[in-house]
């Protein structure tokens, strides 16, 4: 089912006794269904008008946006399909939910498809750039690094809905839940209104104790989810808004339509109470899912107010001393989409947690992340096994007590499971000019294991900054390179779960030219061989740059051994290097008229040791220089 609330109340029952002689009959009555958001019953009923190939397109259509609306996405992507058969040219929309409820049921090629037909008809659609920049992402994802693991919490009912868990810092778990049994049920899916629940959690046994219901909170209709201040004393719950006697009434329909709110609520010592409205709740507008951040000043939340770019987003708002707001702010196009984003769960490093049903995820709502303390943070799809076809969302993490919780209907019922980290260094890399200390932008930076592969290649971006998430435990290091300045290897520390801040600093190219010779880091190549390795060709990469700036500049490569091994052997591999190094600049389109290369084995040794040389030694003898002939 759809995780964004309707509220509604019936103004007396005209479903009893509905006269469903005729088709005409049970039409009208489906549609009144349909149009108090009873979806479960609506489809039942339009089920009853259909007549195979000569059912109206109208009950099709009908069909499939009943079924989305309670997200049976089997159903609703094969009544979407009827549809489209009968009409290809139904509006973008219905083709853009066809690919949704595809994609959900696992069909990620028959989704594309119906996601081209969607760019098509709508190319200026941010969905469709998105897509057409990556139509086939779903595999980059699934090779996703895993960054959590997860495990059932042991507390879902098996029948009713339970999602939107999180734990306070006494460890007093509070959920939401259908669960009271109540024998009023909401139309939409035919569950129970919503509760709010609480147990303590152990940590250590990683067991709830007694689950019970926070009587104080629950109305007759939907409460939840909720949120907490890290002290205990400040709570914000959704509501609905009949609780503070808004809500619109349609005389026509016999509906009292009302909006999801959030309140506030105040804690005694024993119970919850002083419950009162946040003064931005609207009629007009839902706003749920609320999220305080542990100092208690900031609260986020989700909402289709003014201003809102698609179906919901994320917004925040200051939470002054006082206890009065600020204006509510839009968290903008680096979170919200022309799509839905809510559950918003602001973690105690700054991270935000969301779900969306809009951006490249796997189906169904998808929780992703950003990290809002790096200035130029993406959100990112936090993978592989949280996220799945179906709904996935409300997700709490703690780095604290190294525990979170997600809510998902992977199973066919909403359920809580519990998540835990995969143990990962965050490195945070800012690139500067060593020289001026600008920031430097464009530069690349690639993470390297312990054995100097490279495992991926990003690009600093306009705040200099990459980020690099690692196994904790494991040796990295970094090669930093940029167009007009001297190449860099970082190594990096071991460390444990968290954020590593690393600045490098380059050196602009030109200071390489020292004393007429180009001093760049060691040439390395393979042992007792002549090829280049990866890292000797980082090195002679800066060589290749300095040549480029200077047309005119002409060089002789000179290669060294040390003095193991026969005179002969040492100068014919010192003489093959030296013209593998020449034949590796030429390749990077330096004319071959320009460079010079001549091997002198052991006769030149920068440290004359004779037959007692140091390891280190050795080290200083085996070298690459690089003359400048001609400037």
């Amino acid at each position: 089912m759809k995780k964004i609330y309707l509220s509604l109340m019936l103004m007396g029952c005209v479903m009893t006794g509905f006269a469903q002689n005729t088709p005409e009959e049970r039409l009208k009555l489906a549609d009144e269904l349909f149009s108090r958001y009873q979806f479960m019953d609506a489809a039942e009923q339009y089920k009853k008008l259909t007549r195979g190939d000569k059912t109206d397109n109208y009950i099709n259509i009908q069909l499939a946006e009943s079924y989305y609306n309670i997200f049976n996405t089997v159903e609703a992507a094969k009544w979407y399909a009827k549809a489209l058969e009968v009409n290809p040219g139904l509006d973008a929309e219905i083709h853009y939910k066809y690919a949704q409820m595809l994609k959900a049921s696992g069909r990620y090629e028959a989704s594309n498809a119906a996601m081209k037909k969607f760019a098509n008809l709508k190319p200026d659609d941010l969905r469709s750039i998105k897509f057409l920049q990556n139509p086939d992402y779903i595999p980059k994802l699934r090779e996703q690094e895993a960054l959590f693991t997860f495990e059932d919490s042991g507390m879902n009912d098996p029948k009713y809905s339970d999602f939107a868990g999180i734990l306070t810092q006494d460890n007093t778990f509070y959920f939401t839940s259908s669960r009271s049994g109540k024998k009023k049920t909401y139309g939409w899916n035919n569950q129970p209104y919503l509760d709010i629940y609480s147990a303590p959690y152990d940590l250590e046994e990683g067991k709830f104790k007694e689950i019970t219901p926070v009587s104080e909170l629950n109305s007759k209709l939907h409460d939840g989810p909720v949120t907490i201040t890290a002290d205990g004393q400040t709570m914000y719950f959704s509501t609905e808004s009949f609780r503070n006697r808004k809500y619109a009434v349609d005389k026509k329909k016999r509906l009292k339509l009302g909006k999801v709110s959030v309140f506030r609520a105040t804690f005694n010592g024993k119970k919850w109470g002083k419950l009162e409205p946040v003064p931005f709740n609207g009629a007009d507008y839902m706003v749920s899912n609320p999220s305080v951040t542990p100092d208690g000043k900031t609260l986020y939340f989700a909402s289709d107010m003014p201003g809102t770019l698609g179906g919901m987003d994320i917004w925040k708002v200051s939470i002054n001393e006082d206890g009065s707001y600020g204006e509510p702010v839009n968290m903008g196009e680096k979170v919200n989409t022309e799509g839905r984003e809510s559950f918003p769960f602001i973690a105690d490093n700054n991270k935000l947690y969301f779900a969306s049903d809009a951006r490249q995820g796997f189906g169904g709502l998808d929780v992703y992340s950003i990290d809002l303390e790096v200035p130029g943070s993406v959100a990112m799809n936090v993978g592989d096994p949280i996220n799945t076809a179906k709904d996935d969302f409300a997700l709490s993490f703690y780095t604290d007590k190294n525990i979170g919780f997600i809510s998902t209907n992977r199973v066919g019922r909403d359920d809580i499971y519990k998540v835990h980290p995969v143990c990962l260094t965050e490195f945070l890399i800012t690139v500067k000019d060593e020289k001026t200390g600008e920031i430097l932008k464009d530069a690349q930076v690639s993470i390297l294991d312990q054995d100097k592969n490279i495992i991926e290649t990003k690009y600093s971006d306009a705040y200099g900054l990459v980020r690099y998430d690692v196994d904790c435990g494991r040796n990295y290091s970094l090669q930093v390179s940029r167009k007009d300045y001297d190449s860099k290897n970082v190594p990096l520390q071991k460390t444990k779960n968290g954020k590593a801040p690393v600045e490098v600093q380059l050196r602009p190219i030109e200071l390489l030219i020292i004393d007429e010779k180009i001093v760049l880091g060691d040439i390395y190549f393979e042992f007792d061989k002549s090829h280049i390795t990866q890292q000797g060709a980082f090195e002679l990469n800066k060589l290749v740059q300095i040549l480029e700036r200077n047309p005119n500049m002409k060089i002789k490569i000179e290669a060294h051994t040390d003095n193991k091994g026969s005179d002969a052997y040492n100068l014919r591999l010192s003489d093959q290097r030296a013209k593998t190094t020449l034949q590796y600049i030429v390749s990077k389109g330096i004319a071959s008229n320009r460079l010079q290369a001549q091997g002198y084995g052991e006769s030149q040794p920068k440290v004359d040791c004779g037959e007692n040389c140091t390891p280190e030694q050795d080290a200083i003898n085996r070298r690459s220089e690089f003359i400048i002939t001609q400037k």
